[in-house]
């Protein structure tokens, strides 16, 4: 069937809009807008008909009338009443339901919205509802249309040409700043603003602050006597600490920490920090200051964490943060044991230690999180130092994810060799820092 064959017979059994009859034929073509090329169509249709109609053919009038009412074409109408003909109501559209009409009202009330957010880039979404997308499957198929768009793109395409023209931003269809979300069918428009990435390094300069909010497990964040009504076992992370200056900069709602691992609780994190991103949700500015932002944090958190070259991020930064937690790690930890240790012992523990291949069992203290399996991590190289008759200073380059105090005390035999099992004595780790962690190289 030819392409005007085709759309006479379209619109001679349903109303359907210009926007909608080009879109049937979107794929055809080039340089041209559905809304122009149902135009088109109709326009050569008019003009066959009118042809018609002239030298007295009957279907030429019909066509015409097809066209001024099913069509809703003001050409067709104009030929009409000069014929002295009657000219029929305009019937709305039998796909979008005269939904087209209302886009310079859906471009304006996107545009009024994103007036309060700071954006380089967006993107526009589209809901129909299922009756209004099955109804367009049924049209196709009783039509055989094959060179069709639907009508979700070209919602989409249109209203994201007319934001982009007025705002002068530009549509990313990867990773949006911005999605407008545009219900056509209830004339409703919301905005989703995907997250702000800030990466940088952090120190820990103190002991007894979590990297993470640590929510109280018996109210569960609710506030109860356990948690003094905060809803949580510690007052402040390295998390908030980090967070705070951000949220009121960028008015985000919320964030997350992701980090190249964890250090615990009461262990510091020295040297270059610990690489990390911070997730910044729903945030209403993007463009900050992050030097400014490094000053703030850091001036809130003095003499706690301290951050490092702050740069701004994408969600590529976190898996490429998550792949590298495997990075070795050098730490310091004090040992004191429950009795003398002899220097030849202490040089034995050295020697077996360093390059040495150590088995552990999930510790007992996190198997509430971790599954219960033996890992093999691997240990470069210890040097030790002794401070007292009973206490020692050891620096261990290790495989990330070593558990550094099971790997002394030997958490009930889990941990194979151990420091206290090579010694013959209980070992108890007293102060344990981080003070480097090394990247994977490639």
């Amino acid at each position: 069937m030819e392409i005007l064959e085709k759309a006479r017979s379209m619109l001679g059994k349903y109303p359907i809009c210009d926007h909608c009859l080009g879109r049937q034929f979107a794929l055809l073509g080039y340089g041209l807008d559905d809304k122009k090329r149902g135009d088109v169509m109709k326009t050569l249709l008019t003009m066959e008909a009118n042809k018609l109609a002239l030298v007295g053919e009957k279907d030429g009038s019909l066509l015409l009338e097809t066209l001024a009412t099913n069509g809703s074409f003001d050409m067709a109408a104009k030929v009409l009443a000069k014929m002295g003909r009657m000219v029929g109501k305009k019937r709305r559209c039998h796909l979008c339901e005269g939904r087209f009409d209302q886009l310079p009202a859906l471009v304006s009330r996107s545009v009024e919205k994103l007036e309060d957010y700071d954006y380089a880039t967006f993107l526009v979404g589209i809901n129909l509802p299922n009756r209004v997308e099955e109804k367009e499957d049924e049209f196709k198929s009783e039509f055989e249309v094959e060179h069709s768009e639907g009508m979700r793109n070209g919602f989409s395409r249109e209203i994201g040409k007319e934001i982009s023209r007025i705002t002068e931003k530009m549509v990313e269809y990867k990773t949006p700043d911005m999605v407008v979300i545009v219900i056509p069918f209830s004339d409703e428009v919301a905005l989703q603003a995907n997250p702000l990435y800030v990466a940088g390094r952090y120190r820990k300069l103190v002991r007894g602050i979590p990297q993470s909010r640590w929510f109280c497990p018996k109210c569960r964040s609710k506030g109860c006597v356990e948690c003094n009504w905060t809803g949580k076992m510690y007052p402040e992370s390295v998390e908030e600490l980090i967070s705070a200056p951000l949220l009121e900069e960028t008015g985000g709602e919320e964030t997350t920490l992701h980090a190249a691992g964890r250090e615990d609780v009461d262990a510091r994190m020295l040297g270059r920090g610990r690489p990390f991103v911070i997730e910044i949700k729903k945030p209403r500015k993007r463009l900050v200051d992050l030097k400014a932002l490094t000053k703030a944090i850091n001036k809130q958190a003095e003499k706690k964490v301290k951050v490092l070259s702050l740069h701004f991020a994408d969600k590529d930064t976190v898996r490429r943060l998550k792949k590298g937690e495997g990075a070795s790690k050098i730490y310091r930890v004090i040992v004191e044991f429950n009795r003398v240790v002899p220097d030849e012992k202490l040089r034995i523990l050295e020697q077996t230690l360093t390059n040495a291949i150590i088995r552990q069992q999930t510790p007992l203290r996190v198997l509430h999180r971790r599954a219960n399996r033996i890992r093999e991590k691997y240990i470069y190289e210890a040097k030790i130092e002794r401070l007292k008759p009973n206490r020692m200073e050891m620096r261990i380059h290790c495989q990330g994810g070593l558990y550094i105090k099971e790997l002394i005390t030997g958490d009930k035999g889990r941990t194979d060799p151990n420091v206290a099992a090579l010694i013959g004595a209980k070992a108890q780790p007293m102060n344990l820092d981080v003070l480097n962690i090394i990247p994977r190289e490639g």
